[in-house]
């Protein structure tokens, strides 16, 4: 059986408004999946986390502190999430090693320590996973030169170096809340690893499908 890491981005599953009909589709859609993959869930924070880091920040707590904030928001996050899903871990793990020993067919799990992003703990699965992929579900749909949600004109790439990637972004964690398609450290682990990466839009199951399945798909190949 495969084994496939998926980060899933908190502004997916919590946006402003929480859509519950959603919650239903991504549950049956994972359960009907799990019966042909090993299946690690990584959730983020997204605007409930960095909403409490703004405040953090504000009153002048320090980025570790910060980024302890934003870990427990994963964890409550990926808590919700594995309640409603009857083959799932029901307690959510500390690090991606208590993960990786776990025996359920569906693993979900929030962040582990300060300085990196859910992205990173997603990677760090995926390698020592041996996945056949890691895919992370944003809330747009791929890697562009530019924040499609700014600008109008941002390109999507169908591919994209590693390489290329880490030149402009870098491989280090600058601070808690930063909104990136994938942070620094969690490229350095996909270079390091050289694991096969997907970036897609996780509002989109039929594009996510795709990409587990090996199919063409709406998004963006990170080649390593």
């Amino acid at each position: 059986m495969q084994t496939v890491v998926i980060s899933i981005g908190g502004l997916v599953l919590f946006p402003e408004d929480v859509d519950e009909h959603f919650f239903e589709k991504l549950t049956k859609f994972f359960e009907k999946l799990s019966k042909k993959y090993k299946i690690y869930l990584v959730v983020g924070g997204g605007k409930t986390a960095r909403k409490y880091i703004k405040l953090g920040r504000t009153l002048g707590l320090n980025e570790i502190k910060l980024d302890e904030i934003g870990i427990e928001i994963t964890r409550i996050n990926a808590e919700i999430f594995a309640s409603l899903l009857g083959n799932s871990n029901q307690k959510i793990p500390f690090t991606t090693d208590e993960a990786k020993k776990m025996t359920n067919e569906i693993i979900i799990m929030g962040g582990t320590t300060p300085g990196h992003s859910t992205d990173m703990v997603g990677a760090e699965l995926a390698q020592k996973t041996h996945a056949s992929k890691f895919i992370v579900a944003t809330n747009v749909d791929g890697v562009y030169d530019k924040d499609p949600n700014e600008f109008s004109d941002a390109k999507k790439y169908d591919e994209i170096t590693i390489d290329e990637l880490i030149k402009k972004y870098g491989t280090s964690w600058e601070s808690a809340g930063k909104n990136m398609v994938i942070d620094g450290p969690a490229l350095g682990i996909i270079k390091q690893g050289k694991i096969q990466t997907y970036v897609l839009n996780g509002k989109n199951l039929d594009e996510l499908e795709k990409a587990i399945t090996n199919q063409k798909f709406n998004g963006t190949k990170i080649k390593n």
